[in-house]
């Protein structure tokens, strides 16, 4: 845990320089004063694949931006079965619940390595209330974070299998290489979309087979995309 100093925060030095601090999420539009109102430490995390961030349910005391890596939002279904509704990526915030509720809505589990900047919610407050930049950029992460879910539930919950593997295969295409996706563990795209474990694979299988992604890695995580064309026409 190493905290951000003021000064650091602001000039972009050490690891801020590629973090949510600045240029990316909440504070991108803050200027040197408003950095001066921060009197909490503003700390860097990492988390290993398959580690809690925080757990639903628990005390809510800090948003979080997302460096590097993927984080799932999982929430458990009226079955028992844990259900992926979001899917997180860099420039991302996560526990935005945290600023009107007293505890989080979901579990958020890292998928690979994440690096996050943890901002306690004193911070967000005290920069909102001085801030009407800050506090119009929170509305705006919010409102994006709603449809964001609403979108990917609409994608990945309803159309036949085919279909549904199909949107994954899209939605985790990479920003700076749309030909690139990464795929998880077969158990959590099923769990992302309401399939079963073998019908997730058999569909990947199917898409390989036919030539419109191609594996990367010998794991099958990494896919080059061939023809977006197919997987966005999918009946």
């Amino acid at each position: 845990m190493i905290p951000i100093q003021i000064e650091s925060a602001w000039k972009g030095t050490s690891d801020c320089r590629n973090c949510g601090i600045r240029d990316m999420v909440l504070f991108a539009d803050l200027n040197e004063s408003d950095f001066e109102l921060i009197h909490a430490p503003i700390d860097d995390l990492v988390f290993q694949p398959g580690a809690a961030l925080f757990g639903e349910g628990r005390s809510a005391g800090h948003v979080m931006t997302i460096r590097t890596g993927v984080v799932k939002l999982v929430r458990n279904a009226a079955d028992g079965r844990p259900r992926i509704v979001r899917i997180l990526k860099p420039g991302d915030v996560i526990g935005l619940e945290a600023l009107f509720s007293s505890v989080y809505d979901t579990d958020a589990v890292a998928m690979s390595q994440v690096s996050v900047c943890k901002i306690p919610i004193t911070v967000i407050k005290d920069l909102s209330a001085q801030s009407p930049r800050l506090h119009m950029r929170l509305m705006e992460r919010w409102h994006r974070a709603v449809k964001e879910a609403d979108d990917w539930l609409a994608a990945l919950n309803f159309g036949t299998a085919r279909q549904r593997v199909a949107n994954i295969i899209l939605k985790m295409r990479h920003i700076e290489d749309p030909t690139l996706t990464t795929l998880f563990a077969r158990e959590d795209m099923g769990a992302m979309s309401d399939l079963k474990l073998e019908t997730v694979s058999r569909e990947v299988s199917r898409w390989t087979k036919e030539g419109v992604i191609e594996p990367q890695d010998k794991i099958g995580r990494l896919y080059r995309i061939n023809s977006i064309d197919k997987l966005q026409a999918v009946d």
